[in-house]
């Protein structure tokens, strides 16, 4: 399973189980969250905001393949925070070196949504990839 670092011992979030949507800001792309095509891919814990985004085709960067080494794929929780996987303390150190940090602030690999309520998420512009979105 991919989104799994080997020094963390911690037992994955359960993703939702029902369905849900995401809205991506700032290119406000929202996606509906089917909890039976969970996981995505390999990349994120799964059912993560890192796994869901790149399942529906929209790029975070992920220098670390997804498993909470580094603060690349650090995204803006707006709306639904408080459903999404508790942050661990492995996380909240990553996050900690993340540029433009705010109080809503999260590792999208990290991030499980619960379901129980629709996000807003914003994905900073330092960390889009102008280039690969243009295609």
């Amino acid at each position: 399973m991919g989104g799994t670092n080997p020094y963390l011992q911690a037992e994955a979030p359960q993703p939702a189980t029902q369905k849900f949507t995401i809205t991506f800001l700032p290119m406000n792309v929202t996606v509906e969250v089917d909890p039976e095509k969970i996981p995505y891919g390999d990349t994120g814990l799964p059912g993560s905001i890192l796994d869901i985004a790149l399942g529906q085709g929209i790029d975070i960067d992920h220098a670390r393949g997804g498993v909470c080494a580094c603060s690349t794929c650090h995204c803006i929780v707006r709306e639904g925070s408080e459903t999404l996987s508790e942050m661990s303390d492995a996380e909240e150190d990553e996050l900690s070196f993340a540029p433009g940090l705010t109080p809503k602030s999260r590792l999208s690999c990290q991030s499980v949504p619960a379901g129980t309520r629709n996000l807003v998420v914003e994905i900073p512009n330092w960390n889009r990839n102008i280039v690969r979105e243009s295609h």
